[in-house]
């Protein structure tokens, strides 16, 4: 079976000779500019190039040669597709980590919020099973890690581990129930 890749040595049409001879002669100068320009992104660097390769395949006739420097082109192609992808990146709204109700406890807030949701998580705390409750305190307010916290509880790990995944969606219930996000 004789398989052709476009671009390889044995392609079939001028084009795709083109194209191959046109990134061995560019392509190692062209991925260093574009590497240079986002800060060493070798990721982001290579789908640039291939963004740019593309381009050329599609808007040159790479068979004929006329005289016209590829060379530069191909480079401000490559910055252009730097800057539009920088530019789409800005434009967007920044993009939410995924903070948790719980995790806004320890964020900066007022003391009010502060002081409120703290009696409603004490709350929470106080409707899961004496289990749950014990687990929490030995793992997330002690600030142990489960192997402390078995040892800790006088518990197997996976006990503790278990508990913990069952604990934190007992609370998330209770908290929902009550109106908290």
């Amino acid at each position: 079976m004789n398989v052709t890749v476009i671009g390889s040595a044995n392609a079939p049409s001028p084009e795709e000779r083109a194209m191959r001879d046109l990134y061995v002669e560019h392509g190692p100068a062209l991925y260093a500019y574009v590497l240079r320009m986002l800060g060493g992104d070798t990721h982001l660097t290579e789908d640039v190039i291939q963004e740019t390769l593309l381009r050329c395949w599609a808007k040159r006739n790479l068979a004929d040669d006329e005289g016209m420097a590829v060379r530069p082109w191909m480079f401000r192609v490559a910055r252009n597709i730097v800057i539009d992808a920088h530019r789409m990146r800005t434009a967007r709204p920044a993009e939410i980590g995924g903070v948790t109700w719980l995790a806004e406890l320890g964020a900066e807030a007022d003391d009010v919020d502060r002081v409120l949701s703290s009696i409603v998580l004490r709350d929470a705390l106080g409707a899961l099973t004496p289990a749950h409750r014990e687990v929490l305190e030995a793992t997330f307010f002690a600030d142990r890690s489960t192997q402390q916290a078995a040892t800790t509880l006088g518990v197997p790990q996976g006990t503790v581990k278990s508990r913990v995944h069952y604990a934190l969606r007992s609370l998330r219930t209770v908290l929902e129930e009550r109106g908290a996000r």
